[in-house]
């Protein structure tokens, strides 16, 4: 056990206690905030500002435990005979991007005065789209706890792009505000670490990706390669693979070729097709694992082909038809805090005497005036630390009854329509309606499970001297540590000294792999893992991983680390389809997710989930379409 860091000690939280009480947080919340090291921000002392929260967050404790009761039926609440709340013309359970722009268009399609109540069961609104703030050094520093950005805006649809319009947001000016050449500038690269465990020596030595696109050239990938803590066999096996490119399938046809790499996955292809050894296997497993949410043991070759994964070059099948074709926008697209900006514009338009400001670029320090999201007289309220238990239309068809538990009492209130925009599992729980036909359609995917890890320094002079931004681990726990994108708007200005404070995100995906089990079941094992795992453990092993990597180079963790915020997510990523385990006809408009989101009378299903993407244009499609099917009620 590591020694904890003492500028981070529970001592801090327990200070800070009272103001939660205050605040009329239960006795039930305060001691799940006491295990996990949960500290006040210093802002607003009569209420709490969720994004200062550091500790564990995402999935906190508080968020989750009324719907795992209901899930598992080890509680049950007595419904209130009466309303405990005026009507209602639409109820939203759930605060994300989807619910928060449902009940945007729904105001745009029904009427600016319609009374509209979103309720949420974490402490803050923003769903994944969640904001990190910490302070270090008197510096304020901003991240994103879990969606990151706007991919590929260029390829969105009209009603996402008219949602951006809505919300003042022109992704051109994203050009300016992040600097695509500050980490060159920097003289800093992607690196590698090879940890003693799995290689007998920590090692952190450059990486193979092509990080620019002056990327390194053929000698330099040898020496890069020479460098690796892997046997002489396997080191001359990945030169191979990555510096005599060919066709691994010569005999196959394009077709055959194609479909063959969509039936195994991209380790069978390298193990058995371009005969790597394990070595190789392993060091390649958990590239793009932040991506998928899984390693290569379950991810096809033709995904490999997709994501240009080495050994696949040759191969003729970039141009297959079923391929998107045209160049890449760059992934620049992003807030200081990520996609949490968005959730806040749209917060801003629902409730604007809560967030002050009309722009993209003053949003970004804009503070929410949690105590105006639910007020009375107000016609949009935002529920929070609300977990829905049951949504059933009334006898007459003419409205619908929800009832959500907050601070352990139920209460029931009445909408004239209802959308669902929390996680697709849990609604065969809170929909009685349901035929049992959506309910095995709701059953079929698995949300992937993930943690991003934001840790404020007090300065990153290790990483400079090390020459990294980013970090590849094969097999440390965090698969990937790096600065955060080097973004500057709304007066949040990027760190450009090493000597500045600056935030860095660390990512882990509990997968299972090796052992036999498909994507689905490793989500389920990662879940669970998850959930099991105290802010002692990733505390310790951050510290650990990052002194390990950038102790050599004069990175000390009690002297600098100022804090950790853990944003844990069991229920990650929505699920998209696997062409290794999945239908390969299932796509965004065909597969069980269709029969999922089937309105149920006035219950209409708006959620990443029901659109089978984990993407923001996802969210808002499935918001659209909702909206879409409640005015048909």
């Amino acid at each position: 056990m590591l020694r904890k860091l003492k500028n981070i000690s529970r001592r801090d939280f327990l200070n800070g206690t009272s103001i939660l009480i205050a605040a009329g947080m239960s006795p039930a919340i305060l001691s799940a905030c006491a295990d996990t090291g949960t500290t006040m921000p210093e802002i607003a002392p009569d209420l709490p500002y969720p994004p200062r929260l550091t500790g564990m967050r995402g999935s906190h404790p508080g968020s989750f435990e009324v719907a795992h009761d209901l899930s598992s039926g080890l509680k049950s609440w007595p419904r209130p005979e009466h309303q405990t709340d005026g009507d209602y013309d639409l109820i939203v359970v759930g605060g994300g991007i989807s619910g928060l722009s449902t009940a945007h268009f729904y105001r745009q399609r029904f009427g600016m005065d319609a009374r509209i109540l979103i309720i949420e069961n974490h402490d803050d609104f923003g769903g994944h789209a969640k904001r990190n703030e910490i302070t270090a050094d008197g510096t304020t520093l901003l991240s994103y706890g879990g969606s990151q950005g706007l991919e590929e805006p260029g390829g969105f649809s009209e009603i996402t792009n008219q949602l951006l319009q809505d919300l003042n947001i022109e992704t051109d000016r994203f050009y300016r505000y992040y600097d695509q050449s500050f980490f060159n500038d920097q003289g800093l690269t992607e690196g590698v670490f090879f940890d003693r465990e799995t290689y007998g020596v920590d090692k952190l030595t450059k990486s193979l990706s092509p990080v620019f696109a002056d990327g390194p050239g053929e000698e330099e990938l040898r020496e890069t390669i020479a460098s690796f803590p892997l046997s002489e066999a396997a080191r001359d096996a990945l030169g191979d693979l990555y510096l005599n490119p060919r066709d691994y399938l010569p005999d196959l046809g394009h077709d055959a070729k194609r479909d063959l790499m969509r039936s195994i996955s991209y380790e069978d292809f390298i193990r058995d097709h371009a005969n790597m050894p394990t070595e190789v296997v392993m060091f390649l497993r958990r590239k793009f694992v932040g991506i998928w949410g899984i390693g290569w043991d379950a991810l096809s070759g033709m995904e490999g082909v997709r994501l240009g994964m080495p050994g696949t070059f040759e191969m003729g099948l970039a141009d297959a038809p079923t391929e998107p074709v045209g160049e890449e926008e760059p992934f620049i697209f992003l807030f200081p805090d990520g996609n949490a900006s968005i959730a806040r514009l749209l917060v801003r338009k629902l409730l604007p005497d809560a967030i002050a400001g009309e722009t993209m670029e003053d949003i970004v320090l804009a503070q929410v005036d949690y105590s105006r999201l639910d007020i009375d007289g107000s016609p949009v309220k935002i529920r929070l630390s609300a977990t829905a238990i049951e949504a059933v239309n009334t006898a007459d068809g003419s409205a619908v009854d929800v009832t959500y538990v907050k601070d352990g009492t139920a209460h029931r209130v009445r909408g004239n329509h209802a959308v669902m925009a929390g996680y697709n599992h849990m609604l065969p729980f809170i929909c009685p309606e349901l035929p049992e036909a959506q309910k095995q359609a709701l059953d079929y995917a698995e949300k992937t499970p993930l943690v991003y890890a934001n840790i404020a320094l007090k300065n990153w002079r290790a990483f400079k001297n090390a020459g990294v931004f980013r970090i590849y681990s094969p097999q440390a726990m965090f698969h990937a540590t790096m600065l955060r994108y080097p973004v500057s708007m709304g007066g949040d200005e990027y760190p450009s000294s090493p000597d500045e404070p600056m935030m860095v995100v660390m990512q882990y995906v509990p997968i299972t792999p090796g052992e036999g089990y498909g994507m689905k079941e490793q989500c389920r094992l990662g879940r669970r893992r998850l959930y099991e795992m105290t802010f002692d453990h990733f505390e310790d092993k951050i510290v650990d991983q990052l002194t390990r990597i950038l102790g050599p180079f004069g990175f000390d963790a009690e002297r600098d680390i100022a804090g950790i915020t853990i944003n844990r997510w069991p229920h990650g990523y929505a699920y998209e389809y696997n062409e290794l385990e999945d239908d390969w006809s299932f796509d965004g408009d065909n597969g069980p997710h269709v029969a999922g989101r089937a309105p149920i009378g006035r219950i209409a299903i708006a959620n990443s989930d029901s659109q089978a993407t984990a993407y923001v244009q996802g969210a808002v499609m499935a918001a659209d379409r909702a909206v879409n099917e409640v005015r048909r009620t």
